[in-house]
């Protein structure tokens, strides 16, 4: 094969979705870098694939990047792959590809099943405009919540139903799909508002978490002043916030807001 960097997508679930093209590549590469060697050996089983591999992650991917461009410029051809999907996406997979770009050398892509637009797809919401924001962070779902298109995060099971809390209190108003088990036999997409389900039975397996758009009108002052009141235990400023992040009016629109009903 010719000597560069072959970006390889593989199944995110159902392993019939490995395309001919992924499976050609990985048995002529000169070398597979993967996440974890044993993963990626399970499906180099099924399909006979007897390349050399090395493991590539985000414990040794300073070091590894380098002796991978090394081996490319060499005249070696190197095949990157995650444990599943495409490599690249909240993965260290793109340090590679970025090192090869910054380096001149030849990068090529087959692609495959994606977990982030799969779910996308699979939700129902507006796909004209949507930001991906890796795996959920509470430390930063107010700032998110600005983002008023479609909103897409990976999520842990284990923490799934503390999420759902989160986002019953900070966008009550926007309609979640949560997105399981993608192309496996228990396939699953629930969908409603927040509130609406935090008494489902809890959810297992791979989460891909979709929020839809928020609504085009602001909350009116009742609604507002209804938010205002579930909050006065707090302290003015962290009330003002959640305000703000759930009405979609400014930090001092919130403030005035909450200061009114505090004094009220």
């Amino acid at each position: 094969m010719q000597s560069g960097l072959y970006i390889v997508g593989t199944p995110i679930g159902n392993l019939s979705d490995m395309s001919p093209r992924a499976i050609e590549t990985l048995q002529n590469v000169d070398l597979v870098a993967c996440e974890d060697t044993r993963v990626f050996g399970k499906l180099a089983a099924r399909f006979n694939i007897e390349t050399k591999k090395v493991s590539f992650h985000e414990h040794n991917e300073r070091d590894v990047v380098n002796e991978l461009v090394e081996k490319i410029q060499s005249g070696l051809s190197v095949a990157l792959v995650s444990d599943a999907g495409m490599p690249g996406i909240s993965d260290p997979g793109f340090r590679l590809i970025r090192a090869a770009r910054h380096a001149k050398i030849s990068v090529f892509i087959i692609p495959g099943p994606t977990a982030v637009v799969s779910a996308l797809v699979l939700s129902g919401f507006p796909t004209d405009r949507f930001t991906f924001c890796g795996f959920f962070d509470e430390k930063k779902v107010h700032d998110d919540n600005k983002i008023r298109h479609t909103i897409i995060y990976y999520e842990s099971p284990n923490r799934i139903m503390d999420t759902i809390k989160i986002l019953a209190r900070v966008m009550p108003e926007r309609r979640i799909a949560i997105v399981r088990e993608i192309t496996k036999m228990y396939e699953e997409t629930i969908i409603g508002y927040p509130a609406e389900l935090l008494d489902i039975e809890h959810p297992r397996g791979e989460i891909v978490l979709v929020v839809e758009p928020a609504p085009e009108q602001k909350m009116t002052d009742v609604e507002i002043s209804q938010i205002v009141n579930d909050l006065v235990s707090n302290s003015t400023k962290s009330a003002a916030a959640d305000v703000a992040a759930r009405s979609g009016i400014s930090k001092k629109e919130g403030f005035i807001a909450c200061s009114n009903v505090q004094l009220y």
